[in-house]
């Protein structure tokens, strides 16, 4: 049950209007996650947006990507984003096995993606600065400092959305994550 008001999409007007718009030509629909946010902030919401065409000329794949969503989306407890990301996840080439093995923290058959999911939710999870042995692990890995730097930018993007869906308990409109 949703806590923020969340305004019709069909009752947007101005910013908000243009940004769920794009979203509904560019998915077929404007998901309940970003139809609170730009409910309440089209500012928030263009900036998400932005973020997330950013992300998709970092230096990271759209596989890596997913992997970090999932596993700091885990890490959070956040059901929507969780259930959001299987289904990228399933869609950027990860099996069911992988996206379990990722957010539990399990080997996922991906020894490389198994690194970056560490990474992350060490990130997430600990205080200070990073241990050198979490840095080495991602580095072994035969991830770069680019890599690294834009591994921070995904988990700033995800922890977003994270926190919004944690504070409004979003209602699920894609299919649960087991």
């Amino acid at each position: 049950m949703n806590r923020l008001y969340t305004p019709p999409v069909a009752e947007a007007s101005g910013q908000a209007a243009e940004l769920f718009g794009a979203i509904k030509s560019a998915a077929g629909k404007v998901p309940n996650a970003y139809a609170t946010v730009g409910g309440n902030s089209p500012v928030a919401l263009a900036a998400a947006l932005g973020l997330d065409a950013t992300l998709k000329k970092s230096s990271l794949n759209a596989q890596e990507i997913e992997v970090i969503r999932l596993a700091v989306s885990e890490a959070a407890a956040c059901e929507y984003c969780l259930a959001a990301h299987t289904l990228m996840g399933k869609k950027n080439g990860l099996s069911r096995a992988a996206i379990l093995g990722v957010r539990h923290g399990q080997p996922s058959g991906d020894a490389r993606n198994d690194a970056l999911a560490n990474f992350a939710r060490s990130l997430v999870t600990t205080r200070g600065t990073v241990a050198p042995e979490v840095l080495a692990a991602v580095r072994e890995a035969a991830f770069s400092d680019a890599q690294i730097v834009d591994t921070a930018l995904v988990i700033a993007a995800i922890s977003f959305t994270n926190l919004v869906n944690r504070i409004n308990d979003t209602t699920l409109d894609f299919p649960a994550a087991d």
